[in-house]
């Protein structure tokens, strides 16, 4: 029995010197992982600027026309965080460079907040036979912005 306290005081006073620097070592690593997470947290997309009008419903359409695979929904998910109610979203058998944002319902001051949105230009192309407010659809000039990670 003295002979094994004897062994694990031994073991002790030898492991311990080896694991305090490995102890530290994780610390500092943990610690610097933090001000990397705050640093990134603080660097984010402007949210103030085309959030929809409160109390209006502004239906969209949006159409991918680029050859970017999930721009649709990308943009969808981005109008949709900032107010706006999108219908229905799809992908056009022509591609086009320009983004373009067609006002369907004479309501320019909308086609306007949603270019602050998404980008390019808007158009006035009023069709009452559609149920939407705007149509928008993405040329390969627009690039989706990182979205959040929701775990």
């Amino acid at each position: 029995m003295l002979r094994r306290s004897l062994v694990l005081a031994t073991l002790q006073c030898i492991a311990l010197p080896l694991m305090l620097p490995l102890a530290l070592a994780s610390c500092r690593k943990s610690d610097a992982h933090t001000t990397i997470s705050t640093a990134a947290s603080t660097a984010s997309i402007d949210t103030t600027v085309g959030h929809a009008p409160s109390g209006v419903r502004i239906k969209i359409e949006v159409l991918n026309a680029s050859k970017n695979r999930g721009a649709a929904r990308r943009a969808t998910l981005l109008l949709r965080d900032r107010g706006y109610d999108v219908v229905a979203m799809g992908t056009t058998r022509q591609t086009q460079a320009a983004t373009l944002v067609l006002d369907r319902s004479n309501h320019p001051e909308w086609a306007e907040l949603i270019t602050r949105v998404i980008g390019g230009k808007a158009v006035a192309r009023p069709d009452t036979s559609r149920y939407l407010d705007a149509t928008v659809v993405l040329g390969s000039d627009w690039t989706a912005p990182p979205m959040p990670f929701y775990p």
